[in-house]
């Protein structure tokens, strides 16, 4: 029998709740909706009005994983879902605008990703990303060296930068901004990336080519592009273990010695928000936004 439960007013059936998900903890789909249901006051913020990518990993890791756009079928009519413009013609795609949604997002075992902009302007991008992805020896320790140079330069001009685990290898680094469009914010994330590259060479690598990426990061620029997605602050993600995209300050940045520093799962997330309060906060202040130059 499939548990119905009452969400602020909203019904909701949650299904196979003992089933492991990451059997390498034995984290149950019970325990994926109970850490949402516990960081959404943090969380919900970063995916309002956002349209919502769903890379869908229902049998956990191993299993079939497979990203979702488009509003998945049975979708309650109280979630709001938004028309947003794609190259092959406009798409339905779901928004997650409050905790009954996101429960029942959660319930479909998903990680969330957004793009850098919202449903009200999809044509004004309001966020920049620089995804940081260490190429093998390269760890999230030669990341955070990067992300302490991109921060630098970022502020001269005038853009202030927050950074947060990828919740895989790496780390993102994001930006509040205004008044560009997609295509302007990722042409300044590419200088970005090319200047790094000049400035730190044994380091630091602009092009995806695979060949070049053993023991260097790769500065990805391109999710800045209006199509692409990246995955929001507070995801689970579909690894081993039920690891997080988590803020992180940028003291622990400068400190990173090691892995195992800068990575938290599910359970560190609940103490971490009471500690910090949500430390991408500044993200969603409308008065710290920087002018792409």
């Amino acid at each position: 029998m499939t548990p119905i439960t009452e969400v602020e007013g909203r019904r909701l059936a949650l299904s196979n709740l003992e089933k492991v998900l990451y059997p390498a903890t034995g984290f149950t789909k019970g325990e994926v909706l109970h850490y949402y249901a516990t960081v959404a006051d943090a969380l919900l913020p970063h995916l309002r009005d956002r349209p919502l990518s769903f890379l869908r990993y229902p049998d956990g890791p191993d299993g079939q994983v497979f990203f979702a756009k488009n509003v998945p079928p049975g979708t309650p009519e109280w979630v709001t879902t938004a028309e947003v413009p794609r190259s092959e013609g406009p798409a339905r795609m779901v928004v997650v605008q409050d905790l009954p949604s996101l429960v029942w997002a959660a319930n479909l075992v998903t990680e969330f990703h957004t793009p850098q902009w919202v449903i009200q302007d999809p044509a004004v991008a309001d966020r920049l990303v620089l995804d940081l992805d260490p190429g093998p020896p390269a760890t999230v320790v030669e990341c955070c060296e990067v992300a302490v140079w991109l921060r630098e330069r970022l502020a001269a001009d005038g853009i202030e930068a927050w950074p947060k685990t990828s919740g895989s290898k790496g780390l993102h680094l994001l930006a509040a901004v205004r008044g560009a469009s997609s295509e302007r914010v990722t042409e300044y994330a590419k200088q970005l990336a090319v200047e790094a590259e000049r400035v730190m060479p044994r380091l630091v690598l602009h092009r995806m080519t695979r060949s070049l990426r053993p023991g260097k990061v790769f500065v990805d620029w391109s999710q800045n592009a209006a199509r692409k997605t990246t995955a929001a602050p507070y995801t689970l993600r579909a690894r081993a273990e039920p690891t997080v995209s988590a803020p992180v300050t940028w003291g622990e940045v400068e400190e990173c010695r090691s892995v195992g520093t800068l990575t938290f799962s599910a359970s560190d997330i609940a103490p971490r928000v009471q500690d910090f309060g949500d430390l991408l906060a500044g993200l969603l202040d409308a008065g710290r936004a920087g002018a792409v130059p």
